[in-house]
């Protein structure tokens, strides 16, 4: 019995050895193929930390003009709204005052066809003009009116 016994584990010690053999060469073929991912994944991974220090400096850049670009709107707002009624004023000036005087034209000329005398309101701003001549001294002519 003690024969069959030691047969036993030698048997098993065998079974053993032979299945600690198997698991070291998986063990080799597991870190060979790890050596080969970190030699492909190695150059990747700087290339990734290249690449995001390259988008940290666009982007920091890009927030810069993004900066820019708001003090310049804002500086085109503040124009725009400095201009706007010097525009307004400007576009609007002329076409009133045409509409002015068509309405006055037409008021007189609507007077003129019914017959009834219309009085003309002149603003007079009286300035003395002075003419010079050679021989006499400056004499004060009647002040010029100005037409509406």
């Amino acid at each position: 019995m003690l024969v069959v016994a030691a047969v036993l584990c030698v048997i098993a010690f065998t079974a053993l050895i032979v299945v600690l053999m198997r698991v070291l060469d998986a063990l080799r073929d597991v870190r060979g193929e790890v050596d080969e991912l970190r030699a492909e994944t190695t150059p990747l991974i700087l290339e990734l930390v290249a690449t995001t220090e390259e988008a940290k400096v666009t982007l920091d850049q890009a927030r810069a003009d993004l900066d820019r670009f708001d003090e310049v709107l804002g500086s085109a707002e503040a124009i725009g709204n400095a201009v706007s009624g010097r525009v307004a004023r400007t576009t609007f000036s002329a076409p009133m005052i045409k509409a002015a005087g068509f309405a006055r034209g037409t008021s007189r000329t609507i007077s003129r066809l019914r017959g009834v005398p219309q009085q003309r309101r002149i603003a007079a701003v009286e300035r003395p003009v002075l003419e010079v001549q050679a021989d006499h001294p400056p004499t004060q002519v009647e002040p010029r009116r100005k037409r509406a």
